[in-house]
């Protein structure tokens, strides 16, 4: 219950504080240049390809979206002042006036019929991008300029957190823009607070104060997005002077940075890193007995899932890896929010049950197997594989940890090079981490686009359509927590912890409120008051 309430307190910090909320960036003057260290590594000025945080939270500086999220992660107004339920299968979005894009063109439900449709109709990302979010959605039309009405395939309850997800750009008259146009030279155009003003790939994005932004002004002139993708140079940066603030600062360095006069500012993610498996595939070559010979693949069996999480010592993972900053995980999304369960405890590692699971199985030698992951992506990352190898060497399984940067480890998690790994989900809800990872994959539905081990569970998969379809409140979260308590109980992962995300700051700084979801935003840092 503590982790609950620091959960809900600091997010209602944070809505007062958002760029959305009136007054932080009018506390004083506009200030002077913000410099920020950052892991997030901008991949594409296509705010529609790639649903990353890196993407969404750097981006989200120059685009916005219809609607927002509140403290309770609820729908609010952005780009849509009001919406309302026509029908069962039928939205109506009002737009909000006098918004303008950067070059100055006014902001009308041409340009959310444009966004939609590019995403739902034209991209073509490898990932699936927001496809899954704009799939449900049969047809966008606009009664008058400042109006949009959308219709569903089917029932559609909560499509208002749904453009939560969704940038809008401006439309044009001839055609879809590509990614590659967007990536070309061409300024980014959208409304939010900031305008673009330059990007190295994969070392800064620089962004000028939009000083025509509809809502409260931008608090600095300028921000700069210095990409530091190693933890140790990010916290060098912020000691030396280099940037007025760092993000994802590993537990281990906070003390050090508290006593050089640092402030340190951290809340719980709104998110959960896992293990995941490879479970369709009847063979892989990461997965042999003890003498390298390749084996029918044991994560086909639930006992051996079972065993391999009982034997994972997740409170050591929170408290000696992340010195704290994290709570072990029992599900795909911290508990207290709505859909979660209470029901699911994390218990102590029991290496004695989990031994006897295996031989059970049909595994009384064990067997040695690959586990990859990012090595400084999420706090704990490459130090968690470690720790696991340790505890499950205890039950006679060999794991051999590959770690690798984020983008190459990513690549081939995609294509299937690992039969275990490191992975992660965020997102406004549950029902967005339950559809993408534990879910089948079903291209129609635009479920399991993170279900890389194609996991399938289709009593699970009816429970959780059933649960979706039901409108917000008790009823439905109830729904959600019976699914997620029935699919956890098959271990189709094995959850490790949320971890909590710790940002520092220099004096430049008067304070800095962490995004749950991970995202590192300018809008966050006030400057100092008089």
């Amino acid at each position: 219950m503590q982790f609950i309430r620091k959960f809900r307190s600091l997010l209602l910090a944070l809505a007062i504080a958002t760029v959305f909320s009136p007054g932080l960036a009018a506390t004083t003057a506009m200030a002077e240049e913000l410099r920020i260290g950052t892991q997030l590594k901008l991949m594409t000025l296509d705010p529609h390809y790639a649903d990353l945080n890196e993407n969404n939270a750097l981006l989200a500086h120059i685009y916005e979206r219809l609607v927002r999220q509140d403290e309770h992660l609820s729908p609010q107004p952005a780009l849509a002042v009001s919406w309302k339920r026509l029908a069962p299968t039928q939205w109506e979005f009002k737009l909000r006036e006098d918004v303008r894009f950067h070059d100055g063109s006014p902001f009308t439900a041409q340009d959310v019929i444009y966004s939609i449709e590019r995403v739902r109709d034209f991209l073509k990302p490898p990932s699936g991008g927001f496809q899954s979010y704009t799939k449900p959605i049969k047809s966008v039309i606009a009664p008058d300029p400042m109006t949009v009405v959308i219709e569903t395939d089917g029932e559609a309850p909560t499509l208002p957190l749904q453009m939560t997800t969704l940038f809008i750009l401006p439309h044009k008259t001839n055609g879809f823009a590509t990614t590659e146009e967007l990536n070309s030279g061409a300024k980014p155009n959208g409304t939010g607070p900031y305008k673009f003003a330059g990007w190295q790939s994969g070392e800064r994005l620089t962004l000028a104060s939009n000083p025509d932004y509809w809502g409260e002004p931008p608090a600095w002139s300028d921000v700069t997005f210095r990409v530091i993708e190693n933890p140790a140079a990010r916290v060098a940066a912020l000691t030396t002077g280099d940037v007025d603030l760092a993000d994802y600062i590993p537990a281990r360095d906070v003390e050090n940075l508290k006593q050089r006069n640092i402030k340190i500012e951290s809340t719980s993610a709104s998110r959960s890193n896992f293990l995941q498996f490879d479970i369709a595939s009847e063979t892989h070559p990461g997965i042999t007995d003890k003498s390298g010979k390749t084996i029918a693949n044991p994560f086909r069996d639930s006992r051996v899932r079972q065993a391999l999480t009982m034997a994972t010592d997740r409170p050591f993972i929170t408290e000696k890896i992340l010195s704290g900053y994290g709570t072990a995980a029992s599900q795909i999304f911290p508990p207290g929010l709505s859909g979660t369960s209470d029901k699911l405890k994390v218990t102590p590692p029991d290496y004695d049950r989990a031994r006897a699971l295996l031989i059970e199985a049909g595994y009384p030698n064990g067997f040695s197997v690959v586990l990859a992951g990012p090595g400084g992506r999420y706090p704990g990352d490459a130090e968690s594989l470690q720790s696991v190898a340790q505890n499950w060497a205890r039950i006679g399984v060999t794991v051999q940890p590959v770690v690798s940067p984020f983008s190459v480890f990513m690549t081939k998690r995609s294509s299937g090079e690992y039969p275990l790994w490191y992975g992660g989900c965020s997102g406004e809800a549950v029902t967005l981490c339950l559809d993408g990872v534990l879910a089948s994959q079903n291209e129609a539905l635009g479920t399991g686009s993170l279900n890389y081990g194609r996991y399938e569970n289709k009593t699970f998969d009816q429970m959780l359509t059933k649960a979706k379809a039901m409108e917000e409140g008790p009823g439905r979260s109830e729904a959600l927590a019976s699914a997620t308590e029935f699919v956890m109980a098959d271990y189709p992962t094995i959850p490790l912890y949320h971890f909590h995300l710790i940002v520092g700051h220099s004096q430049k700084v008067g304070s800095y409120t962490v995004h749950p979801r991970g995202w590192t935003m300018a809008m966050q840092a006030a400057p100092p008051t008089e």
